[in-house]
């Protein structure tokens, strides 16, 4: 039966944007989550046109999972919602699959019906262990209680901002075909800033800004990239964990879209040797009492003494955490120094090379930006180790901070052994989970040649953990 004989919800773009705004309001506000629940339960119940609720959630490596609930069945039992986590990669063993989906109703999102169906909403969930605690491969559970923590104890908030590139390439599937046709098709070779309206990739950036205006993201620029067929689409900054959940969003977003346009949207870090790779870059601040504690219009780059200590612990730990920050075999061909690569473990105000750079910034806007995160970084697992560290991680108290002392590694293999002997991986994940993600890691390695050579192999992007293919990880 066609949708269109349905009395499904469909919802304006202009409408869209007033509730998700209004919902994100109070989330930034902290309204207290049992207010929030239920008004969100009377609005489901009240609203006889919403058939399902997707709740949304992350595996160890970032990869998004979506459940769709009946909302009937939800309304009931939102408290008691199973699933089989030994099915997720980097979650349970078979002999212990049972976990629980526990519903963050402040992350609730309104989507545009033409991309995500009508009658649906969405809602990010949080992963309970079968004990009743928060399941400890469950990042974003992790992130979200490090941030409660910090407001309690100390009134921080922190903050992120970041900033996604991606390429988009003729073909639906073309990361999955990729072991079959060997080369990506960009849709535009126009580069920086220069794509003509009405063009594929133009129309693609459209089309993506309108959808993410409509869910509450507060765009503040669009453009063409550096690379030919490569984008970027920044909205404004947002508290950790709402932020982290938006990029879940836009990445799929951006998927969704170009999929409805016959094409891929790709969020490899170098998909094409030869130009410009893709990164995400990550700006972060911490605020308390509304006041940016990064600031001090009397410090060294506007920075405060606390953004200089931050920095020192995150260059410290640099290497130690790498991995998280480039997860996948691709992710080291971009830090190559011939492509604006932010291989070097310094902080510079203007050199791109820098794993950190310190923008231009006022009382407001002050903050560090880490360059050297990849766009297929889970999400939650790259904020949570950039706040933790910088925040108390060790520091070398490196005297010349804006001179480099070291690299980060050029290869998969490197960044794997820093990480297995870094005792602060240990300390901010515990052993259980540093052992699973770095097994996820090995195995998708092994699968690869030791060398990256100067062409993309089929196996880094056929056993890529962003790429979805179940099948193709199974041939081996």
């Amino acid at each position: 039966m066609s949708n269109d004989l349905r009395n499904f919800l469909a919802i304006a773009y202009e409408e869209l944007e007033e509730m998700n705004l209004a919902a994100k309001e109070q989330r930034r506000n902290r309204v207290a989550a049992n207010k929030i629940q239920q008004e969100r339960l009377d609005y489901l119940s009240g609203e006889k046109r919403i058939k399902a609720v997707t709740v949304l959630f992350s595996d160890l490596e970032g990869r998004l999972h979506m459940l769709d609930y009946d909302k009937k069945f939800l309304i009931k039992s939102w408290d008691n919602l199973t699933f089989d986590g030994s099915s997720i990669r980097g979650f349970t063993a078979q002999r212990e699959s049972d976990l629980r989906l526990g519903i963050d109703w402040g992350a609730f999102y309104w989507g545009p019906a033409d991309i995500f169906g009508p009658g649906k909403v969405l809602v990010f969930g949080d992963v309970i262990d079968k004990n009743g605690e928060p399941y400890p491969a469950d990042i974003r559970g992790i992130l979200k209680n490090y941030a409660d923590g910090l407001y309690a104890k100390k009134g921080y908030t922190l903050n992120a901002a970041n900033e996604i590139e991606g390429f988009l390439f003729r073909g639906p599937d073309a990361e999955r075909r990729y072991h079959e046709t060997g080369k990506f098709e960009y849709v535009n070779t126009g580069g920086y800033f220069h794509s003509l309206p009405g063009d594929t990739l133009r129309t693609f950036i459209d089309t993506v800004a309108e959808v993410q205006r409509a869910m509450g993201f507060q765009n503040e620029k669009d453009h063409p990239e550096v690379a030919p067929s490569q984008f970027e689409i920044n909205y404004g900054y947002g508290e950790v964990v709402a932020a982290a959940d938006q990029i879940q969003l836009y990445k799929l977003v951006c998927r969704q879209v170009a999929t409805r346009m016959d094409c891929t949207a790709s969020f490899l870090p170098k998909p094409v040797v030869g130009v410009n790779g893709s990164g995400m870059h990550t700006n972060v601040s911490i605020s308390k009492g509304g006041k940016n504690l990064f600031w001090d219009a009397k410090g060294d780059e506007k920075l405060s003494k606390m953004g200089w200590e931050f920095l020192d612990r995150i260059l410290t730990h640099g290497n130690d955490i790498c991995l998280i920050l480039n997860p996948s075999v691709n992710s080291y061909r971009r830090l190559d120094p011939h492509f604006e690569a932010p291989n070097q473990l310094k902080a510079s105000p203007t050199d791109r090379g820098s794993m950190i750079r310190i923008p231009i910034g006022n009382e407001r806007s002050m903050r560090v930006e880490v360059r050297s995160v990849a766009p297929d970084a889970n999400p939650y697992m790259v904020m949570f180790a950039v706040f933790k560290t910088g925040l108390e991680g060790d520091t070398a108290k490196i005297k010349n901070l804006r001179q480099a002392q070291r690299y980060l590694p050029d290869n998969i293999y490197d960044a794997m052994d820093n990480f297995r002997k870094a005792e602060w991986i240990t300390k901010m994940f515990g052993e259980d989970v540093k052992s699973r993600y770095l097994d996820l890691k090995q195995a998708s390695a092994d699968r690869c040649p030791r060398l990256l050579g100067t062409f993309v192999k089929a196996p880094e992007v056929q056993y890529h953990h962003d790429v979805y293919n179940q099948f193709l990880w199974n041939l081996f």
